[in-house]
């Protein structure tokens, strides 16, 4: 025992911490290390295995205290704790909470206590395509999904009319199934579903013709919702009460879209600010003059000042994206002046870029202009 860590620095929390940091701090680790998140890692399982081993003592307050005085001699073989050839015992009983937490979430699994009880349906998902335009100033959208409701020939029972469901003999309506195993751990009490009644106590000996025994009929049902202007992609809407219907009596879950929205060709979003790129003529860049801007509210005219160079940013205030707090506020739109170079000239052009360049610079190869060959040029 002596190669063992302090209970207290694996779970990462001071001796003094209360029930509430021991669970937060037991959920992250187990959330992280759990074999299931990382299959075939034995390094995560191993720390997986000291994190429970931990929070088993020390979230036990009879176990806690009698670590805090012997240490892990508390539990050796002989010792004044939960001793026996297995170390110690804990009951899984009491991480149901915190697993069905982390792994009901994620993977749409029910904490196995509840089983018997009222339980909401589980979230559907869906994927919802729309414009850079459409993100800005927001829309409305309709998706078709199949959802499941209350079979009305059985009214949800799953038994044929006239019949109805009776005790599971396996569970004997307790709905779970409770068995004892050996592990690293000691001795460890397990509660399982049962597997005949999924949990529910009652089996069906005739089924429903129409739903199959399982209380539900599937349609297809179209379903309207707004998406806000100012969404960013990636984010989700929730719709209550779209998802799977509830569970004895519990009621459904909800409809969860993932917004994705389409690049556009002109215009990039960071955040709440909006960039774009503006070519201007060169003339337009030494001279000065109105020029037309894109923006996603429409084009704006702006006064570019004489001797802009290349590169120069500007800010049209308020004309980037909306805020979904704060209906009041936008971000800015920012875009970038780049002198645009002609590629094609023709002689009567280039002639005159010659004489331009000869009036600026004269004909010294460093291209500073020599008094006796100063000329009035173009620019004067």
């Amino acid at each position: 025992m002596a190669d063992k860590r302090d209970y207290y620095e694996v779970l990462g929390v001071s001796k003094d911490a209360d029930e509430a940091a021991l669970k937060k701090a037991y959920r992250q680790l187990a959330k992280k290390y759990h074999p299931d998140a990382n299959p075939g890692d034995t390094e995560a399982e191993a720390k997986f295995k000291e994190a429970s081993e931990a929070y088993s003592v020390l979230s036990d307050p009879e176990k806690r205290a009698k670590y805090d005085q012997f240490g892990h001699a508390a539990f050796e073989q002989g010792g004044a704790g939960y001793g026996g050839a297995g170390g110690f015992e804990f009951n899984m009983d009491d991480f149901g909470d915190i697993f069905g937490d982390i792994f009901g979430g994620m993977f749409g699994g029910r904490s196995r206590r509840q089983s018997n009880g009222p339980m909401q349906g589980r979230n559907l998902g869906a994927t919802v395509r729309i414009t850079f335009e459409e993100a800005i100033s927001g829309v409305e959208k309709e998706i078709e999904l199949t959802l499941k409701d209350e079979c009305p020939k059985c009214n949800g029972s799953g038994a044929k009319p006239g019949t109805s469901k009776e005790t599971c003999p396996k569970c004997s309506g307790k709905g779970q199934i409770i068995y004892t195993s050996q592990s690293l751990f000691g001795t460890v009490r397990n509660v399982q579903t049962c597997p005949d009644c999924n949990g529910s106590g009652k089996i069906i000996k005739e089924k429903c013709p129409d739903c199959y025994g399982t209380g539900y009929v599937s349609s297809k049902k179209r379903i309207k919702f707004t998406v806000p202007a100012g969404i960013d992609s990636g984010q989700t809407l929730r719709i209550p009460g779209k998802g799977e219907p509830g569970v004895n009596g519990g009621p459904r879950g909800d409809l969860i879209i993932e917004v994705v929205v389409s690049s556009h060709p002109v215009f990039e979003r960071h955040d709440m600010d909006i960039y774009s790129v503006v070519p201007i003529s060169f003339a337009t860049a030494a001279l000065g003059g109105e020029i037309k801007i894109a923006t996603v509210y429409g084009d704006v005219m702006y006064d570019v000042k004489a001797g802009t160079q290349t590169g120069t940013r500007i800010k049209l205030k308020g004309k980037g994206v909306p805020s979904r707090r704060n209906k009041e506020y936008k971000g800015d739109h920012y875009v970038t002046l780049v002198v645009k170079v002609p590629e094609r000239l023709n002689n009567e052009q280039k002639e005159a870029l010659k004489a331009f360049d000869l009036a600026m610079n004269g004909d010294n190869p460093d291209g500073t202009a020599t008094g006796s060959k100063k000329k009035k040029g173009l620019f004067k």
